[in-house]
């Protein structure tokens, strides 16, 4: 598995997609992934420091991981089915016990950002859509 980061997000409001960009940690690696404004924009939302006046979807997921001290250990983007993107959230639950939760990548790295979780790439998923900077 190769770690990333944010590197980018393109919102474009007149489109249905936008685009976040994970970089390759310590390297020049890039992966773009094509997500829903509203995902885009809560992404855009925690990276800038915003804090609605009221918990959004991601801001809720937060909440509930905190409410019943569970842990989001790691984000892992794990599988590219005919151009979709899936990722699995790992968590450990209060009594130790790993819990895995299939969700969409933009969600996952919504919630990473706000649990400081990292996040990872599996190397075949990678592979298939490759950029260099």
């Amino acid at each position: 598995m190769i770690e990333v980061e944010l590197s980018k997000i393109i919102i474009d409001e007149e489109k249905q997609e936008q685009i976040i960009v994970l970089r390759e940690k310590g390297g020049s690696r890039m992966l773009p992934i094509v997500i829903g404004l509203s995902e885009a924009a809560s992404i855009r939302m925690e990276v800038n420091g915003f804090s609605p006046p009221r918990p959004l979807t991601h801001d809720l997921i937060k909440s509930l991981i905190d409410t019943f001290s569970a842990t989001l250990e790691t984000v892992v983007v794990d599988k590219l089915i005919n151009g979709t993107f899936h990722a699995k959230l790992h968590f450990i639950t209060k009594d130790g016990e790993q819990r895995i939760v299939d969700a969409r990548p933009s969600d996952s790295i919504a919630v990473a950002l706000r649990t400081n979780s990292p996040i990872f790439v599996q190397e075949e998923v990678f592979e298939k859509l490759l950029m260099e900077d």
